[in-house]
């Protein structure tokens, strides 16, 4: 591997509208308003993880002249009080410091306490000339509707299997430009398949195999990838019991992995969620009971029993 997951992913990030892929419908938006000079002081990027929100969210800054001293990204996942608020409100009728323009970008805007985004709306509605906040999530709906009416929406989509396999296929021809390493159509349709729509999750994905110039091994690492992938979806759903016992039985069709790889992923994700200390906390406790045991003799039959117990 050359680069660490995140690093290729940043690596590789675009720095212009133009190298954007598989957002033609939020790029034109924005370049419309750039270009007729109606860009809105407040802007609400929605759609899936990993798609370009951010990316798109940076571009714009950029465009708008604002230099990196008055740029400000928050993630509101890490802040989500009304400190976060009172935070911008002492510092938003400060002139820039060297563009036009200051712009604050805040991730994860749902992640916003009920009394933060209340205080966020005399912001949003009357904000300064040279002021510009973007916002962006992945849960729209977590939103109070006040929040979102003093906004304009882009919605940013999953990207088509054509974009994420063009995506993929530049960034190894980047990465290998002086290498002779071998790189098949099956392996790219692997990482689209895996990819479900994230340009972020393809470019991990493709993090873990370049170097690798055996596209057996290839696509066996791949499939080690999809299987971990399942196993988190497993996860997800068994950390909210009462439900979802369909979805959980067919990716146990599905899935090809060792029970015993699947149930140490498991652990490991219930583990990080005891330690976290929130309020699910007694439920991951209640989780990695049930799959204490291993599936050495059981196999995948005590795998599937497991689950049942667990979503039960």
């Amino acid at each position: 591997m050359t680069e660490t997951n995140q690093g290729l992913y940043q690596k590789h990030r675009p720095t212009s509208f133009k190298q954007v892929l598989g957002q033609p419908e939020a790029v034109n938006t924005l370049r419309k308003h750039l270009q007729a000079k109606t860009v809105p002081h407040a802007l609400l990027f929605t759609g899936p993880s990993g798609c370009g929100k951010t990316t798109l969210a940076r571009i714009l800054r950029r465009a708008l002249d604002c230099d990196d001293a008055d740029f400000c990204e928050m993630n509101a996942a890490d802040h989500r009080g009304i400190d976060i608020v009172r935070d911008i409100r002492s510092r938003v009728g400060l002139s820039p410091l060297a563009g036009a323009v200051r712009v604050w970008l805040i991730d994860e805007v749902a992640q916003l306490t009920s009394a933060a985004q209340d205080s966020f709306l005399k912001l949003l509605e009357d904000p300064p000339g040279h002021v510009y906040f973007i916002l962006a999530t992945t849960d729209p709906q977590k939103l109070k509707a006040t929040i979102i009416t003093r906004c304009e929406e882009i919605k940013i989509k999953a990207l088509s299997a054509k974009a994420l396999g063009q995506l993929v296929e530049q960034t190894f021809q980047a990465e290998q430009a002086n290498q002779a390493i071998g790189f098949s159509e099956d392996v790219v349709d692997k990482i689209v398949d895996i990819a479900d729509g994230s340009a972020r999750k393809a470019l991990v994905l493709l993090s873990q195999i370049i170097g690798e110039d055996d596209e057996d091994k290839q696509l066996k690492m791949l499939g080690q990838a999809d299987s971990k992938r399942q196993a988190i979806e497993l996860c997800r759903l068994m950390i909210k019991p009462g439900g979802g016992w369909g979805a959980a039985a067919k990716i146990l069709k599905e899935l090809g992995d060792d029970p015993e790889q699947v149930r140490y992923t498991i652990l490991g994700y219930m583990r990080s969620v005891l330690l976290g200390c929130g309020k699910m906390a007694p439920r991951a406790a209640e989780v990695m009971e049930i799959f204490r045991d291993n599936f050495y003799d059981s196999r995948h039959a005590g795998l599937a029993l497991a689950c049942w117990e667990a979503l039960k």
